[in-house]
């Protein structure tokens, strides 16, 4: 066609008599979140509109899983997946929770124990106070601190001096922290740090698709440094949101619930149930008269026609949907690249793990360890392990230890410990562990990834959609923020036939 789109039969030229009728397929956050603002956008609109989701597997939520351990020791919340989603400048799923009545169920971290160690040479070094994301906004703890060589220092500091790119053509996260920071802020701070929130590669990772907010510091100031402190003296809101009881929302950059992130996905799936297929694979999908024909596999229904079709799983699994309908888009969609990765947590009793470590410790690529981070769930959130006890999740896979994936649980439970022994003191054996492997689960945002993003978009054929982690953001807001943009296109769309 003209505009680039793929060409299928005409779809829905008429306005028929009746309900529209619109399949999510997927049931992790995205597709649960889209099928909600689906149905709530319609209701608000007093237009009349059916959602069926249909969802593979026996449960929805995706890879946010919580896992509710009950042992003698006491209660224990175990996430698979996320353990937190961004508040403030993402404010979405946040915003989310409001609106399910979740508010009074939302717990902020442990900020006044907040310290981030770095692995340095095989010894846990901490994080400077003031590094704000990659950026030191504080001169005497950036300097005391062992973490950085003086030349280094030195190189971060020429921040200040250097030449700002202004334009808005993509890099990669190395090159653009190389250019601004230098090498050893890239392997000590930037990429276990920032990398690891992708599980991305830094030398391939695009700055633009991932932290865009950096170059954009890059071309108004015409440095990280004074960006970041300009943005740092600008007063914090006084207020936070309140839910229609009062609930307040904690002020903590990062959030969670009392039970688990699964809280939200588990709401949102009681309260999308009656339209709600678990168990049922979309095995098939062509162009018919009205909108578009699926071919189910599971209990019930084989088949069902629709008239808009929101694909919310990963890029792979959408190729091989449209491998048909839309042969040019599906082969766009395979270019996205996959990594497997894992978490295994373990529970300790307290008297055996040292405290001092704050949050958990970051292990940079160069240190080339079979593990990627330890995080300390239970100084990080309250209420995460029983009483006198501490819960531990280690890191593993992606870009940085893909060898792991590998290993078979006992073989990974043997390196995990010796790992912990050997960084953080941790020599007793484990009350107990739980092993979760997400096999090509994170998509990689590779340089240019916004311009395919937008292609792709370009060429989906009328009544076709996608949203979530594969596109624009991997994080629970982002994939909340896309299924709100996405059910409002959905309608807009459904509006003009």
């Amino acid at each position: 066609m003209a505009d680039g789109r793929e060409a299928v039969a005409p779809v829905g030229i008429a306005q028929p008599a009746g309900v529209r009728h619109v399949a999510v397929i997927g049931g992790g956050i995205a597709g649960l979140a889209t099928a909600w603002y689906l149905r709530s956008l319609a209701a608000t609109a007093g237009r009349p509109l059916r959602c069926t989701l249909y969802e593979a597997s026996d449960r929805c939520g995706g890879k946010v899983l919580t896992e509710i351990v009950e042992c003698e020791e006491g209660t224990f919340v175990v996430e698979g997946g996320p353990d937190s989603f961004l508040n403030g400048q993402k404010p979405w799923a946040a915003q989310l929770a409001i609106e399910l009545g979740l508010a009074e169920r939302l717990i902020g971290t442990n900020d006044a124990a907040r310290k981030v160690f770095v692995l340095n040479r095989g010894k846990p070094v901490p994080l400077p106070d003031g590094v704000f994301l990659l950026v030191p906004t504080r001169f005497w703890p950036f300097v005391s601190s062992p973490l950085i060589s003086p030349w280094g220092k030195l190189r971060m500091g020429m921040d200040l001096v250097l030449p700002a790119r202004r334009d808005d053509s993509d890099e990669t996260m190395a090159d653009f922290v190389r250019r601004r920071l230098g090498g050893e802020a890239l392997d000590k701070i930037a990429e276990p740090l920032l990398a690891g929130i992708y599980s991305a590669e830094a030398e391939r990772q695009s700055i633009m698709a991932t932290f865009p907010r950096f170059r954009e510091l890059e071309r108004r100031h015409g440095s990280l440094t004074r960006g970041m402190l300009t943005g740092r003296k600008r007063p914090a809101p006084t207020e936070q949101p309140v839910d229609a009881a009062g609930h307040q929302i904690p002020k903590t950059i990062f959030l969670s619930f009392r039970g688990g992130t699964a809280e939200l996905t588990d709401e949102l799936a009681t309260r999308l149930a009656a339209d709600v297929r678990l168990g049922t694979r979309v095995a098939g999908l062509e162009p018919c008269r009205d909108g578009y024909r699926l071919t189910l596999d599971g209990a019930g229904e084989d088949a069902c026609e629709v008239d808009a079709v929101v694909a919310a799983v990963p890029a792979p699994v959408t190729a091989g949907l449209l491998r048909d309908a839309a042969p040019g888009v599906a082969a766009e969609l395979r270019t996205i690249r996959y990594v497997d990765t894992g978490v295994i947590s373990l529970a300790y009793r307290a008297a055996d793990v040292d405290a001092r470590y704050g949050f958990g410790v970051l292990v940079p690529r160069s240190e080339k360890r079979p593990i990627n981070a330890v995080t300390l769930s239970s100084t990080k959130f309250d209420g995460r392990a029983a009483a006198g006890c501490v819960l531990l999740r280690v890191f593993f896979g992606g870009s940085r230890s893909p060898r792991s994936m590998d290993l078979d649980d006992d073989e990974l439970l043997a390196i995990v410990r010796a790992q912990l022994r050997e960084l953080l003191g941790v020599s007793a054996a484990p009350l107990f562990h739980r092993i979760q492997r997400w096999l090509q689960a994170n998509p990689q945002y590779d340089v240019g990834h916004l311009d395919l993003v937008e292609r792709i978009h370009s060429r989906l054929p009328a009544g076709l959609f996608i949203t979530g982690s594969p596109y624009l953001g991997v994080g629970l807001p982002d994939c909340v923020h896309q299924a709100q943009q996405t059910a409002r296109r959905v309608l807009g769309a459904l509006s003009c036939r």
